[in-house]
């Protein structure tokens, strides 16, 4: 193979790609088959940082569609996912150990959860309870 070939072919595998990325842009107010990236929501002063991750689509009972995203505490090296609790707003830092995170179904907000900053672990918020 010459090494013009050899370009051509790379080039055309890139291209089919849709680029280096292989992803389109898209527009952040757009719902569409290509999953977000990962998002910083928010920080605390230890330096613990709440992350947007593992989208998936969603459709409310009127047929709006959304976005509802699963949350990881990030620390250093070290991520947590918080289980079983995806999101169509970011979550609230209440305090250095917790923050309320609000249940999403099909578009639309449920539940309170607090969750613990260091094991991700959720736990439904009951009227009138103090993190």
């Amino acid at each position: 193979m010459t090494q013009g070939n050899a370009w051509g072919i790379g080039l055309a595998a890139i291209l089919a790609c849709g680029g280096p990325t292989g992803r389109k842009p898209v527009a952040a107010d757009t719902v569409t088959d290509v999953p977000p990236t990962d998002s910083l929501v928010l920080t605390n002063t230890a330096g613990v940082e709440i992350w947007f991750t593992l989208p998936r689509a969603a459709t409310s009972a009127d047929g709006r569609r959304c976005v509802e995203r699963g949350l990881e505490i990030r620390q250093g090296g070290k991520r947590v996912q918080v289980p079983l609790l995806y999101t169509g707003a970011p979550p609230v830092l209440l305090n250095d150990s917790t923050m309320r995170a609000m249940l999403w179904t099909h578009c639309q907000p449920g539940d309170p959860y607090l969750v613990n900053l260091r094991s991700g672990h959720p736990v439904r918020e009951r009227a009138g309870a103090a993190p």
